[in-house]
């Protein structure tokens, strides 16, 4: 299947696991950050997933109909549980981002979404536009 233009890219950065962890939604073909958070003490995963979530609820919240690209298969599969399994442990330096965790998982849990979650093929396509090029 070839790239769809027209869509949200997202994306999520962490130095160390954990570590450090930042995500960011990234509009294309404009190339326009259209939302970034952290960042926050957290994991890969944790961004990868809670970058996905925040994609479909601006989505909704603005009445806007696009597929979002993750190059996570991890965050795209603890969307479609909606759960996130992840192992970090809950602590005062932790606690932001397994808020916004369990805020996620509740907000999938309470609301339907038709927005298709993509693979971004990076193999093909080269990183992902909302990729903090830090590799």
């Amino acid at each position: 299947m070839g790239m769809v233009s027209e869509a949200l890219c997202v994306d999520a950065a962490c130095s160390g696991n954990p570590g450090p962890m930042e995500y960011r939604g990234v509009h294309m073909p404009s190339g326009r950050e259209v939302f970034r958070v952290g960042p926050m003490l957290g994991t890969n995963n944790i961004g990868e997933f809670l970058a996905i979530v925040h994609g479909l609820a601006l989505m909704k919240q603005k009445g806007i109909h696009m597929p979002i690209y993750s190059d996570s298969v991890s965050g795209q599969a603890w969307v479609r549980n909606k759960k996130a399994r992840t192992t970090l442990a809950l602590n005062p330096d932790t606690a932001q981002a397994l808020n916004l965790v369990q805020r996620a998982e509740k907000w999938l849990r309470e609301n339907d979404f038709r927005v298709p979650i993509l693979k971004w093929n990076t193999e093909e396509w080269g990183e992902i536009p909302a990729d903090f090029g830090r590799k």
